[in-house]
């Protein structure tokens, strides 16, 4: 008996332990993630919604000004109470869309209005960066920006290129900068760096098919030979040059 009863506390003992880690491990954060829908389905729902969505952007409001969803408005927050009073305008009985330039400010956003009691929260995958790289239409204040054409000349070169595709506001663009920054001032014999401000280029982005940023693409005789999202170590990035230069 006093073997079984040490046998059933230790299975309760991994039981337990089981249900921990699925609480606080890695698929934690895989359960967080399940509020996020496909990009096809954000569509359908906003569709679906029509002139009964809230759209919200949760950028800051210059950022809203130069480029935003039709239907949006700026939602950037600065403190509690501002929020408390903004939440206020808005009906919880609605579909809420948010967006930001991925997801981190929309993430926490949407957290906040669920935390509230909003029912019908949609964020967008991917963030404006994709809803833009896919050539969705934008409400803008900025022009097209480079040309194709204007690009590829621009690419001419005896060195390679790379080209780096951020935003002034992207938290993760501010990461990679001085990064590409070291590359370009330790490798100017051998690379030439072109920094392409994407919101100000979304003709070039849709046709680069560059639906995240930070974006980086290297380029050897105006061909693509290697290209990646995301904060790039510098490590990765000088192995990828030299075994270019091979």
């Amino acid at each position: 008996m006093k073997t079984f009863k040490r046998f059933f506390a230790l299975v309760w003992l991994l039981a337990a332990h089981t249900a921990l880690v699925a609480q606080t491990g890695p698929n934690a954060q895989n359960t967080a993630k399940r509020d996020l829908v496909s990009f096809e389905e954000f569509e359908a729902r906003l569709a679906k919604a029509g002139k009964n969505a809230q759209i919200l952007d949760a950028r800051l409001p210059e950022e809203y000004a130069q480029n935003h969803l039709e239907g949006a408005t700026s939602f950037s927050v600065a403190n509690e109470a501002d929020f408390s009073k903004a939440i206020a305008r808005l009906d919880k009985s609605k579909p809420t869309f948010i967006y930001s330039i991925a997801n981190g400010r929309s993430g926490k956003l949407a957290k906040d209005l669920r935390d509230n009691g909003f029912k019908d929260v949609t964020e967008l995958p991917g963030g404006l960066s994709k809803w833009i790289g896919l050539g969705k239409p934008v409400v803008s204040t900025v022009g097209p920006g480079l040309s194709l054409g204007d690009y590829q000349a621009s690419l001419k070169s005896d060195k390679l290129v790379l080209v780096d595709f951020g935003s002034r506001y992207c938290g993760s663009c501010k990461r990679l900068a001085p990064i590409v920054d070291s590359i370009k001032h330790e490798q100017a014999s051998s690379v030439k760096v072109i920094n392409i401000e994407a919101y100000e280029n979304k003709a070039l982005t849709k046709e680069l098919g560059v639906t995240a940023l930070p974006t980086l693409i290297l380029y050897r005789g105006n061909q693509v030979v290697w290209k990646k999202s995301g904060v790039t170590p510098k490590g990765e990035i000088e192995r990828v040059l030299a075994e270019a230069n091979l």
